[in-house]
């Protein structure tokens, strides 16, 4: 299993990743277990220019760190970056060394509107059609509804989106990809919930928030143990 840290991510358990603001990235790299992975939690779609404020892949490599978190709901719907903005971030990192995290998920709205596989499917396709090798590749499913709310989609409701996107990646990308992807839940995720998610078949991981700065972070990366 896996877990993110916000970010911590956790991929296929124990594999941990602990997604850093920018100006700490080199500060997390250099005192963090070398077993634990770091990731910056956004980059740009080019190498360089006039883009105050923005970072690079080769300045995040440049802090030896390998991942980026990439189409977080709050950089979709608080800096409004678009699907196709965000497909480009995810070539542009890919084709630069970096492994990307990509964030997909739907707002209460759109879950009452029942139209959660339309947007989630609709997100992960931008994603994909810039992907030409997905082991460098995890899918974090984040129910915009659930992040920080303390609401937690239920077992079966993240198994049903997770195997949902199994199914689609199947039918657009390949049934190899579709097995082997790793696809990790993010939404409130705490020490009294992350047991019976980790049980889910299509469950491999989890994008952790501020569950992460707590004690019961431990439980969490040990939830598939």
């Amino acid at each position: 299993m896996n877990v993110v840290v916000k970010h911590i991510c956790l991929f296929c358990l124990p594999e941990v990743v602990c997604g850093a603001p920018p100006i700490y990235l080199d500060y997390a790299r250099s005192k963090l277990n070398p077993n634990i992975d770091v990731a910056a939690q956004n980059c740009y779609k080019v190498a360089k220019g006039a883009f105050t404020g923005e970072i690079s892949p080769a300045m995040i490599k440049d802090c030896g760190v390998k991942w980026v978190i990439l189409g977080h709901s709050e950089r979709r719907h608080v800096f409004g970056e678009s699907d196709e903005l965000i497909g480009q971030k995810v070539a542009h990192a890919l084709e630069n060394g970096l492994g990307v995290i990509a964030c997909i998920g739907e707002k209460l709205d759109e879950r009452e509107a029942g139209i959660t596989e339309k947007v989630v499917f609709s997100q992960t396709k931008f994603i994909a059609d810039n992907v030409k090798d997905w082991s460098k590749v995890v899918l974090a499913y984040e129910p915009v509804w659930a992040i920080g709310t303390g609401k937690t989609a239920s077992p079966q409701q993240a198994q049903e989106v997770h195997d949902k996107l199994r199914q689609w990646m199947k039918a657009n990308v390949s049934e190899a990809v579709a097995n082997s992807v790793r696809i990790i839940y993010g939404g409130s995720v705490t020490g009294g919930t992350c047991k019976e998610l980790a049980s889910q078949k299509d469950v491999d991981g989890f994008l952790v928030g501020g569950a992460s700065l707590k004690p019961e972070f431990i439980d969490i990366i040990n939830a598939k143990a």
